[in-house]
């Protein structure tokens, strides 16, 4: 079967391998697949795998075949699930298996999705209604782990939430935000990025310098209860603290690596800030994301900016660079 490995850093590879042996999970055969922030950094080596790997974790298919006695059947569409987790250990133990010590992702810890075939087992695969479109559906894995990350807060209806960072997870974080009838103010750069945030429901959009301001006439000058900070980087982080109320939340959901230009610590003392740091997802998170897709609540075909194929991998990783990107998905042959 075809399949995409990254063979050394930055090197990508169209490769023939044999199609996953019968091993009693579930086979699926991957309709479309997305690329996220972690496939880029196993693709340009900031984070070591083994190699040759297929790469890739966020995957919609199609049921080939499934063991005796399984609740799932040929033909179903389902979202699947790439965390593998032990079962056994205390965080498992404990309703935390995203947390599991001894966990697997698949495209980074093992062989990914980015194929023709792949298996899995049939608790970590969800049906996807027709309802929601084959476009909308390549957002439905990057939904759940938003989703997850808001169960984090207390927000409640009438409060202000500023979403730092306009990508593909803060876009999804104003609609999910606005769904709690929170009051959203997006912050990027961007200004189609402000423009789709102010169409999904975002009350006011501000660039950077105009945040601090914006924010302070939506709240008689206190500043956001919740700020998200859907970046992953020092800056942002900082200006997530600067801005947040006295007493108020921060979500760190961009994934930060470091930086040298420190915090404002004192503000994180002064303000008494609460700071959640959520990761990854549980198969609770993903049902509900298309529960939210499936009933129309959430408009995610404008989050997809392009859509290629699993031969044009390499165009894909160079397109999540550009700034006319927001997510990119190859559909499988």
């Amino acid at each position: 079967m075809k399949a995409i490995q990254v063979v050394a850093p930055a090197e990508l590879v169209v490769a023939d391998i044999p199609e996953p042996a019968d091993d009693g999970r579930v086979l699926v055969r991957p309709q479309q697949v997305g690329i996220c922030g972690t496939d880029v950094k196993v693709f340009t080596g900031a984070m070591p795998v083994s190699y040759p790997l297929v790469m890739g974790h966020e995957v919609v298919g199609e049921i080939q075949s499934v063991p005796a006695g399984c609740h799932l059947s040929p033909g179903m569409r389902v979202l699947l699930d790439p965390a593998r987790s032990c079962g056994h250990c205390d965080l498992c133990r404990n309703q935390r298996p995203h947390l599991c010590r001894n966990a697997g992702l698949m495209g980074r810890d093992i062989d990914g999705v980015f194929a023709q075939y792949v298996r899995a087992p049939a608790n970590a695969l969800l049906p996807v209604p027709e309802s929601i479109s084959d476009k909308a559906a390549g957002v439905l894995q990057v939904l759940g782990t938003c989703i997850h990350a808001q169960r984090a807060v207390s927000v409640f209806p009438g409060q202000v939430a500023a979403v730092i960072g306009l990508g593909v997870a803060g876009q999804l974080m104003v609609q999910l935000l606005r769904e709690r009838g929170v009051r959203v103010v997006g912050v990027t750069r961007s200004d189609w990025k402000l423009d789709l945030a102010a169409r999904h429901g975002a009350e006011a959009v501000a660039t950077p310098d105009q945040a601090a301001s914006v924010l302070a006439d939506l709240t008689d000058g206190r500043g956001p209860d919740l700020v998200v900070e859907a970046v992953g980087k020092e800056q942002t982080l900082a200006e997530a603290i600067e801005l947040a109320s006295v007493g108020g939340e921060i979500l760190v959901f961009g994934t930060l690596t470091g930086g040298n230009q420190g915090l404002p610590y004192y503000q994180l003392y002064f303000k008494e800030l609460t700071i959640y740091n959520p990761r990854a997802a549980l198969i609770g998170d993903y049902a509900l994301g298309i529960e939210l897709a499936a009933a129309g609540r959430l408009d995610l075909e404008p989050i997809v900016s392009h859509q290629l194929t699993l031969d044009d991998a390499a165009e894909a990783f160079a397109l999540v660079h550009d700034p006319s990107s927001m997510k990119v998905l190859m559909q499988v042959d």
